[in-house]
C-alpha cells in the first residue's frame, strides 16, 4: 500500500523528492493485519494534518516515536474487514476515529472500540477533520471550561483549526466570542460565521479593541481564554480576564511559551487548565466517546461546519506541511486518499 514515511527528524516541507527531506513515500508499505478478533482495517480516505504532526516530525512534539514511523492522527474511512468478534462495523460502514500514528496510509487497523460510525448526512472527507480540532476545543471548553450561555469567550489563533472549532463551539455554547487573527481574508472568514467581534492583529491592538468592544456591550471583561498561540497576545489577553475566568492552554503556535503569574492568578481566583487532548485516551476515554458522539450529532445536524482550507494528495504531503508552517490555513489541512478502489464520499 501506499504510506508516508518519516525516516528521520527534519523539516517536512521540503519536497520529498529531495534527498535531504525526512520523508519519503513508499509504495510497498505492508497493508496492516487485523491483531484480534476486535480489530477493524479500514481504507483510509481523509486524513488530517494537525500542527502536532508537524513538530512530530521536527523533534519538537512531546512523543518523539522511534523512526521511521508513519505520521497521522485523526481520519475516516470504510470498513475493509472485520475480525471474527466484531459486532459493530462491517465491510463497507463509514467511519472516523484517531490514533497516535499511522493515518498517513491507504490502511490502518483499529479496535472497533476506538471507531466511531460517521452517520448520514456527514461528509466523509469532513469526518476525518473532525476529531482532534474539534474534539480538543469541546473537551476545552464544554469539559473543563463550563462554557454557558452569556459567557464571553476569547480566541487566539481563532482561523487555525483548533482556533475556527473553538469559535464554533463557543457559539453553540451560546457564548458571546471574540475571535482573534492575522489578516483580512481571516478576519472576513471569522466575520461571515456570526462571530461577535473579531480583531485583526495586524491593524490593532487586542487590549484596546477587545475593551472598546466590551464596553459596547456593558460587559466586564473576559471569563474564558482559549489560548493555541501564547507569546505576546497570551500576555496582553490575560489583562482583559474577569475575576474567576478560565485560561485553556492548548499551544505554542507562536513558539513562545506565555508565563502565567501565580500571584495574579491567585488574587483572581483564575483556573488554570492544561489540556493534552490526546492523553484523555489514557487517563479518561469516556470523556472523549462522549464529546466524539456529541461533535458528529452537531456535524449531522449542521450546527458546526468544517472548513477545509487546503487539501493534498499524500505525495504533496510537504506542500500540506508549507502550508501549516507559512500560517496560510484558515481551518484544515488535509490529505485525501483516492477512493476509486472503495465507497465514494458524498462530498
Amino acid at each position: 500500500m501506499e504510506a508516508l514515511l518519516c525516516r528521520s527528524i527534519g523539516d517536512p516541507t521540503v519536497p520529498i523528492a529531495d534527498p535531504s527531506s525526512p520523508l519519503t513515500i513508499s509504495l510497498t508499505h505492508p497493508v496492516p493485519d487485523l491483531q484480534s478478533p476486535t480489530s477493524v482495517r479500514v481504507r483510509v480516505r481523509a486524513t488530517s494534518l494537525n500542527y502536532a504532526n508537524y513538530l512530530q516530525i521536527l523533534g519538537k512534539y512531546q512523543e518523539k516515536p522511534p523512526l521511521p514511523f508513519v505520521p497521522g492522527s485523526d481520519y475516516s474511512g470504510v470498513v475493509d474487514a472485520v475480525g471474527s468478534s466484531v459486532s459493530r462495523f462491517r465491510p463497507g460502514d463509514r467511519v472516523c476515529s484517531f490514533a497516535s500514528l499511522g493515518s498517513f496510509a491507504e490502511f490502518i487497523v483499529a479496535d472497533e472500540k476506538d471507531l466511531f460510525l460517521v452517520p448520514d448526512g456527514c461528509d466523509l472527507v469532513a469526518a476525518g477533520a473532525l476529531l482532534v480540532a474539534f474534539g480538543t476545543s469541546h473537551v476545552a471548553l464544554v469539559h473543563r471550561a463550563g462554557l454557558s450561555p452569556g459567557k464571553v469567550l476569547l480566541v487566539l489563533g481563532a482561523a487555525g483549526g483548533v482556533g475556527l472549532s473553538a469559535v464554533q463551539i463557543g457559539k453553540v455554547c451560546g457564548a458571546i466570542v471574540i475571535a482573534v487573527a492575522r489578516g483580512a481574508e481571516k478576519v472576513r472568514f471569522l466575520e461571515s460565521l456570526g462571530i461577535d467581534h473579531v480583531v485583526d492583529l495586524n491593524t490593532g491592538s487586542i487590549i484596546e479593541n477587545v475593551k472598546k468592544f466590551l464596553k459596547t456591550r456593558n460587559l466586564k471583561g473576559v471569563d474564558v481564554l482559549y489560548d493555541p498561540v501564547g507569546g505576546k497576545p497570551m500576555k496582553d489577553s490575560m489583562k482583559l480576564l474577569n475575576w474567576g475566568a478560565h485560561i485553556l492552554v492548548i499551544g505554542f503556535a507562536s513558539g513562545e511559551v506565555p508565563i502565567i503569574p501565580a500571584n495574579i492568578a491567585l488574587v483572581k481566583n483564575w483556573t488554570i487548565h492544561g489540556l493534552y487532548w490526546g492523553s484523555y485516551k489514557i487517563h479518561c476515554p469516556n470523556v472523549l466517546e462522549d464529546s466524539t458522539k456529541e461533535l458528529l450529532s452537531w456535524l449531522a445536524k449542521g450546527l458546526i461546519t468544517i472548513n477545509i482550507s487546503h487539501a493534498y494528495c499524500l505525495s504533496q504531503a510537504n506542500l500540506a506541511f508549507s502550508a501549516i508552517k507559512e500560517r496560510k490555513v484558515i481551518g484544515k489541512v488535509m490529505i485525501i486518499f483516492d477512493d476509486s478502489k472503495g465507497a465514494r464520499s458524498k462530498l
